[in-house]
């Protein structure tokens, strides 16, 4: 009997040394494969909360894959200089609102600020020239458009503001180009509550030579307008100047620049001479570099005149094959006014031109 037991009880313990292997083999697969499915639901959450590219694992990866730091990703995927766009998961997420600070989201491509530099003025100055010339320092990022901000479109808010502009490393300069708030009243304000440390570059320029550019301009889109001596004058014969005319009234830089004095000191204000950024570019953005508390980074170098336009262009650069000149609109050739009516004109501003000498500390010689 003995015998017999020990003979029934021998055979299954090999098949119960099976079956164990076998659940305890089962055990760990199962606690593999959660694992793993943790794993890969974290990374997929991960990526699309970040915007982080996503990765597939090669189908021979094995339990080493999940110790690996990194993962190989797509190749053709974008590059820091060509952002993705958001995915819809990512896009129904709203942006957190900044209001109370200067800038808004952060990115390995910077920062959107507000402005610390506005060139504020004045329009067919030569804004757009000093516009497009200080873009090519590295220290600077600018809005290449028009904004209207401080003039328009106030009532759409600072984070409205702040959502246009570039994005810049701390180390650089946001700055955005709207020759009309010179001459908005509310402009100074408005800059002011922005913030007391905005830097103003105003260019200015002869203010008979702006006016005739001006109307050169406007005629272009209006074709019926009277003539440039009709809207300059009440009563040619009297010489009375028409000064409720907006091509007038904007070259008479004194009276406009009482209203940005009450708000920022002149150290604060940096006046471009339009004639002498065609003569000498390098020496009038040299001292707009010396102003923004930069290095000169823009030189002689980087200019060459333009003899069919009439002032200096932009030579080609490492990332641009072609040099650069402003647009067509920009050169026009102006329309013949009598002689005499400049004389009057010239008249008219002498004393407002004087003054305004006197308060910037600064002869433009358009005597």
């Amino acid at each position: 009997m003995a015998y017999r037991v020990l003979g029934r009880a021998g055979p299954p313990q090999p098949r119960r040394a099976r079956r164990l292997l076998f659940a305890f083999t089962l055990s760990l697969s199962c606690t593999y494969l959660c694992y793993s499915f943790l794993c890969c639901c974290d990374d997929l959450g991960r990526s699309r909360l970040l915007g982080a590219p996503r990765c597939l694992r090669g189908p021979s990866a094995g339990g080493q894959k999940l110790l690996q730091k990194s993962r190989p990703c797509d190749p053709s995927g974008p590059t820091p200089s060509e952002p993705s766009a958001p995915s819809a998961a990512a896009a129904a997420v709203p942006a957190p609102r900044l209001s109370g600070s200067n800038h808004s989201g952060s990115s390995k491509l910077g920062t959107k600020r507000l402005p610390q530099a506005l060139i504020v003025g004045v329009k067919k100055g030569g804004t757009r020239a000093v516009l497009e010339f200080i873009r090519v320092h590295p220290d600077v990022r600018a809005l290449g458009t028009e904004p209207h901000f401080f003039d328009r479109n106030y009532g759409r808010g600072l984070d409205w503001y702040r959502s246009l502009m570039p994005r810049t490393l701390e180390s650089q300069i946001t700055l955005e180009k709207t020759p009309s708030y010179f001459v908005t009243q509310e402009a100074p304000r408005r800059i002011f509550n922005m913030s007391r440390d905005t830097k103003l570059i105003v260019v200015v320029r002869n203010p008979v030579t702006r006016a005739i550019s001006d109307y050169t301009q406007t005629l272009s889109k209006k074709p019926d307008i009277p003539t440039f001596e009709g809207l300059s004058f009440r009563n040619r014969t009297l010489g009375l100047v028409d000064v409720s005319w907006n091509a007038i009234r904007i070259g008479m830089y004194v009276l406009h620049l009482e209203s940005w004095l009450q708000y920022f000191p002149l150290a604060q204000i940096h006046f471009v001479s339009g004639e002498r950024l065609i003569t000498d570019p390098a020496g009038e953005m040299g001292r707009v570099q010396d102003f923004l508390g930069i290095k000169r980074f823009i030189t002689d170098k980087h200019f060459y005149f333009n003899k069919t336009k009439g002032f200096p262009c932009l030579k080609k650069t490492e990332s641009s094959l072609l040099p650069r000149c402003l647009g067509k609109s920009k050169g026009r050739t102006h329309v013949q006014i009598d002689p005499e009516v400049i004389d009057q004109l010239r008249e008219f501003y002498r004393p407002y031109n004087i003054k305004f000498y006197e308060t910037v500390g600064q002869d433009f010689r358009w005597e």
